[in-house]
């Protein structure tokens, strides 16, 4: 694997005496995109939350680039260069869809407001929102909030890019036009993390899957060799070997 933009060492987290991330150990190398999949309760979206500062760590570290940002706070963390979206987008619905990346890079990256324009301009060619950039966001379609929720994490300026279901919710046919939006993007070089339900759409820009289990990881590698486990199988999809 190449350099590691992320690693976890041990990390855990506990709501009372339930815990719901169980020693997770991690290493996301450089340009890679590494697909998370498990069972609603596996742990994924806490798994998120404590690498985004969103949720504190009760043990572990969490390291970016080799820096130590465990006790960092989420918008340290931001600035530092983990950006995320979150599965259920909040967009500013009363701002347009390019305030709403104004605002994330401004606070986000912590960018002067006439130095975002540039670049906020190319995110939204690059996700397809460029011929809505003056629309508000509450008028948006789900396929489009997707792409803004995408767009906003973007405009922070990410080296390490957290997906949480981003599919979800979607047709076919979106889901295969955000799928080559994240190739794009993936060709570029940047880091993701993608947590996501809507199967072959993770498989098509994956290069590596974790699956999670009751907080623990199940398995982790190749795609086809994952997907293939019995125990993925018997956990994840439903099947018996």
């Amino acid at each position: 694997m190449t350099a590691a933009h992320l690693v976890l060492d041990d990390v855990s987290k506990s709501f009372g005496a339930l815990r719901v991330v169980d020693g997770v150990s991690l290493r996301v190398g450089a340009g890679e995109t590494l697909g998370v999949l498990g069972p609603n309760g596996a742990g994924k979206t806490t798994l998120f939350n404590l690498i985004s500062g969103d949720v504190r760590a009760d043990g572990g570290r969490i390291v970016l680039e080799g820096r130590d940002v465990t006790r960092q706070p989420p918008h340290r963390r931001c600035r530092l260069g983990i950006g995320r979206s979150y599965q259920i987008p909040q967009p500013w619905g009363a701002m347009t869809v390019f305030e709403n990346l104004v605002a994330a890079a401004s606070f986000g990256a912590g960018k002067a407001e006439l130095d975002t324009y540039p670049r906020a301009v190319e995110i939204l060619r690059q996700t397809g929102l460029l011929g809505q950039a003056n629309r508000p966001a509450a008028a948006l379609r789900l396929l489009d909030r997707k792409r803004l929720e995408l767009a906003r994490a973007l405009a922070t300026e990410p080296r390490v890019l957290l997906l949480d279901e981003i599919a979800a919710g979607l047709t076919e046919g979106e889901a295969a036009v955000l799928v080559e939006e994240l190739r794009r993007i993936k060709a570029a070089g940047l880091t993701m993390i993608w947590i996501e339900h809507v199967v072959h759409a993770l498989l098509a820009v994956a290069d590596r899957l974790l699956v999670m289990s009751q907080g623990r990881p199940l398995a982790e590698g190749p795609p086809a060799s994952v997907m293939a486990d019995p125990e993925v199988r018997r956990v994840y999809l439903g099947l018996e070997a």
